[in-house]
């Protein structure tokens, strides 16, 4: 099978001292069908004169432009490729990370984007950590509450953008963030367990001086895709942000050196962190170790379906004898389903108006146990079940087979 064609597009505008390191990530990929196009907004420093060293492996454009969202969709509309990323000027691709995109394209060709692991670097571009937010494909947490993807690890299909449209350029600190969901609606995002770009973390790169701006993109943009007027990813990332600057502002009030100040800052801090821990622990009702809690909130992108699939265990405990699970979906409750203990494999049925549209459910589950009550401990979560998927059903044969093979009932 021929490799497909791929174009990676750098906005860049006065990135001199970075960009040549960007550059020989791209191109050392060693990719057989590589198109790169640079979108240079103009620049004043040395970049077009390091741009020139690799004039004949790549597209170099310079000129003004509204912004790096509109710089990107520049090169959008110019590339060939049939899959496409874009790279910032400051940022790395790792070796390798475009054959793995393309041979998680080969395993699971319906998805509108895939997206793997990455690290932080410094200026000097030393790694600092892993990027420790990047999880498997959770398109309620995406849309709700995080950005979990990182942006240099990102390829999309060319017509899937064609669909769902090319970034917003009315976001500047958030438009990777809001395409992801955009296509996350419509297409299931493949991640790959495997580390494939580097974000460069330093005080003047935008995403970390954007401040309470980028704070208040982050509440437009998910207000207009949750409906809620307090978006739960604003309360995370808002609250990150506006802690710190109400520390600085009582420092400058009170004085740095000052008791109260510091009683003051620490008081804001643990106030804050609680209050962002709590809403990334419970607001989805699913945790790390596979429970799901009495109310769980999940989403499906949209697909042809009559029905969706909810697969799981059931522990013998006594606390949850005659478990049932009822489901809302957009808003309308759409049955009731009782669940026998071991593994279960549970199909609803969706009403024919919301097939072809993406899904967010409720699942709220009659019985539960607190672990905390029995044992004097401080788990204080409600658990329900053990959840492993909650998806479409495609194949009515295969689902019922395999719903059979659990020892449950469809």
């Amino acid at each position: 099978m021929p490799d497909p064609s791929v174009t990676v597009v750098t906005p860049s505008y006065n990135q001199g001292g970075f960009i040549r390191a960007t550059i020989e990530s791209v191109l050392g990929q060693n990719y057989p069908n590589l198109e790169y196009i640079i979108m240079d907004g103009g620049s004043t420093d040395e970049t077009a004169a390091v741009v020139k060293d690799y004039s004949s492996r790549l597209t170099f454009i310079s000129e003004k432009d509204r912004g790096q969202s509109h710089a990107i969709n520049k090169g959008f509309q110019m590339a060939h490729g049939s899959i496409i990323s874009w790279l910032n000027s400051d940022d790395l691709y790792l070796p390798g990370a475009i054959h793995k995109a393309v041979e998680a394209w080969r395993s699971n060709p319906a998805a509108g984007a895939v997206y793997g692991e990455g690290y932080l670097i410094d200026r000097a571009g030393n790694t600092t950590s892993r990027f420790l937010s990047t999880e498997p494909f959770n398109l309620w947490k995406l849309v709700h509450l995080s950005d979990y993807v990182l942006q240099q690890t990102v390829y999309f299909r060319k017509d899937v953008l064609d669909h769902v449209g090319y970034l917003d350029e009315d976001l500047h600190y958030v438009m990777d963030w809001d395409i992801l969901i955009r296509i996350g609606m419509q297409y299931p995002l493949q991640y790959i367990d495997e580390y494939m770009g580097c974000l460069r973390e330093y005080p003047e790169a935008k995403s970390f001086a954007g401040g309470g701006r980028r704070a208040s993109e982050i509440r437009r943009m998910l207000r207009r895709h949750t409906g809620r007027q307090l978006p739960l990813g604003y309360i995370v990332y808002g609250l990150d942000t506006y802690q710190n600057l109400w520390c600085e502002r009582i420092g400058r009030w009170c004085g740095p050196a000052k008791p109260v100040a510091k009683k003051l800052q620490s008081a804001v801090r643990l106030l804050a962190g609680g209050i962002i821990g709590r809403t990334i622990r419970d607001s989805q009702g699913f945790y790390g170790d596979g429970w799901a809690t009495r109310t769980l909130r999940y989403m499906l992108p949209a697909a042809e379906s009559d029905a969706i699939c909810i697969e799981g265990t059931l522990l013998e405990w006594p606390a949850l004898r005659d478990q049932k699970i009822r489901i809302r979906a957009n808003g309308r409750e759409i049955g009731e389903v009782e669940v026998p203990y071991g593994d279960f494999l549970l199909r609803v049925a969706v009403p024919p108006d919301l097939k072809g549209q993406p899904l967010d459910l409720v699942l709220t589950a009659s019985r539960w146990y607190v672990p905390g009550r029995s044992n004097g401990g401080a788990d204080d979560r409600r658990l329900a079940y053990l959840l492993r998927s909650v998806r479409w059903l495609k194949d009515t044969v295969r689902e019922q087979d395999l719903a059979h093979a659990a020892g449950s009932s469809i």
